[in-house]
């Protein structure tokens, strides 16, 4: 089964959410604002873009950004779990691996490629 991670509420986690459903594709929502993504969450998904998988166009890492980029990458990777809405969204994994970040037009055959 699919995993997709991010907020309920995030428009492309809607989106991708909703293609998932009008291509009867199951999956489990792991909303960050309910569970905190762990530090195994992010180096799987550090591996996967080859680096932290913050959205440096959005609201809250513009608010963070000092006090991130002051931090050691050790210290980074704790920062990102404390403040998940940072995290690009959506993550689509299965069987805990990273198929998909993020989501444009292409995502859902991206994803129906891959399961």
């Amino acid at each position: 089964m699919l995993t997709v991670f991010g907020i309920k509420n995030c428009d492309k986690v809607k989106k991708m959410i909703n293609e998932l459903k009008e291509s009867d594709i199951a999956f489990e929502l792991y909303d960050f604002k309910k569970n905190a993504p762990t530090e195994s969450h992010i180096n799987r998904w550090s591996k996967f873009l080859g680096e932290l998988p913050v959205n440096k166009r959005g609201t809250t890492y513009r608010k963070l950004k000092e006090d991130f980029e002051s931090l050691s990458d050790k210290e980074k990777l704790s920062f990102v779990c404390e403040h998940s809405s940072m995290i690009k969204r959506p993550i689509v994994e299965f069987k805990k691996q990273v198929i998909l970040i993020g989501h444009d037009s292409t995502s859902i055959e991206r994803i129906k490629q891959k399961i």
